[in-house]
């Protein structure tokens, strides 16, 4: 498939969609263009049913995501019209990902830094080598961030930890980020390939119906407004229970052989 813009790859191989940040000789900062084909991207994915995980990750190996382009600010963020464009476009992709209906990953490597971070933490699962770096500098430019983003970050790693990272403003190593519970896994450098593409693989042979009720009911109970949709997460259930995979679930147990699902 094509991607509405270079700086921005996208995808299939087999089972796996894969949403690259292109631009490596920058460290994969963001810009108007990618955030306007991440929602183009992600509906491609999400209308094929052979995709069953959407893998998001950076190009080289340098960085996942270093944050916003700063040297775009000055033509794409100069007038009042031009940011509140660029802030709807972006708050839009962020919350395409995070609503994406297919699990996601966020495979890292290297820098992993404030909106960087952020496009992370909207992944369902963050696997990491063991080389990654992550921070959120906004303290030492005098940004401040939106509940919805804090509350992600504070859901993840509690409130002294969400303190910590933003206070100190300075950069955490793989290891102090899988203590506080920032990145669910990390791996040596030379495995984070072949250990993604067995996530994925693992993922891929399973229900998409049932990681879909899961993915949405988690979503409900974490809701900033503290009031989740039962009679909707009911309903996902429901579903699950009326499919043919349930059915192709039970029958492969029984006679003892793998499952194969069909997403309905």
């Amino acid at each position: 498939m094509i991607s509405p813009t270079p700086n921005m790859i996208a995808e299939k191989v087999g089972p796996v969609g894969r949403l690259v940040f292109n631009k490596p000789q920058k460290h994969n900062a963001t810009s108007t263009d990618m955030w306007e084909a991440i929602p183009v991207i992600l509906d491609e994915f999400e209308k094929d049913p052979a995709i069953r995980v959407v893998v998001v990750t950076g190009a080289g190996d340098k960085a996942f995501v270093s944050g916003a382009d700063i040297s775009e600010f000055e033509k794409a963020r100069n007038t009042p019209e031009q940011v509140a464009y660029y802030d709807k476009i972006g708050e839009e992709a962020n919350r395409r990902l995070h609503r994406c209906s297919k699990p996601t990953i966020a495979r890292i490597r290297g820098y992993c830094i404030g909106g960087g971070l952020a496009v992370s933490l909207l992944c369902d699962i963050r696997i990491a080598s063991e080389n990654s770096r992550f921070g959120v500098p906004a303290a030492r430019l005098g940004l401040g961030y939106r509940a919805s983003g804090l509350k992600i970050l504070t859901d993840l790693v509690g409130p002294s930890h969400a303190k910590e990272i933003f206070f100190t403003a300075r950069h955490f190593n793989a290891q102090e980020a899988f203590g506080m519970g920032l990145v669910t896994r990390v791996v040596p450098d030379a495995e984070l390939d072949s250990y993604v593409e067995n996530y994925c693989r693992m993922i891929g042979e399973n229900a998409p119906l049932t990681m879909h009720a899961a993915k949405r009911t988690i979503e409900e109970l974490t809701r900033l407004d503290g009031e989740p949709d039962f009679a909707r997460l009911n309903g996902l259930v429901k579903q699950c229970f009326d499919s043919e995979d349930y059915v192709e679930g039970r029958t492969a147990f029984m006679e003892k052989r793998k499952p194969v699902f069909k997403g309905r």
